[in-house]
């Protein structure tokens, strides 16, 4: 819990002391490293069936956070749209891993590439889907807390 709040001090602490442009940057930094650490895990795991439970399970955390996010009254508009087409492209990746609505399965000898896949999926759609510092800020605490 103290590395929590010690976490959470430290990103605040970050985003207050930086330019806004820098906190721009960091933030979506943060979020870019965060999915790192996520492809990471997976690649170091031996079971396929925990490979699989890592990636399912942080798309589904990731996509809880934009949820959280997009209920904020200080979200505007047009980032609560970005937020919907973020989530759309994590809950099809999600939908790709476990096979459904259309899609087959991964197969279990190729949830390393799958994770590198949807890796790169998210940090061009990073470079597409623009959100604010607050929004970016707010994911990062979010998934922090989770």
């Amino acid at each position: 819990m103290k590395n929590l709040i010690l976490s959470l001090l430290l990103v605040v602490f970050a985003a207050a002391s930086s330019p806004l442009k820098a906190q721009a940057t960091d933030a979506h930094e943060m979020l870019k490293k965060h999915i790192n650490s996520i492809v990471e895990q997976v690649e170091e795991t031996e079971s396929p069936e925990k490979k699989r439970e890592i990636l399912d399970s942080s798309l589904s955390e990731i996509t809880e956070a934009l949820d959280k996010v997009a209920e904020k009254s200080a979200v505007s508009g047009q980032d609560k749209n970005n937020l919907d087409s973020f989530k759309k492209l994590l809950t099809e990746k999600q939908d790709e891993l476990n096979g459904v609505n259309g899609y087959e399965p991964v197969g279990n000898n190729q949830l390393d590439d799958f994770a590198d896949y949807v890796q790169q999926d998210i940090e061009q759609a990073d470079s597409v889907v623009t959100i604010s510092v607050t929004t970016a800020l707010l994911i990062i605490i979010i998934l922090l807390l989770l």
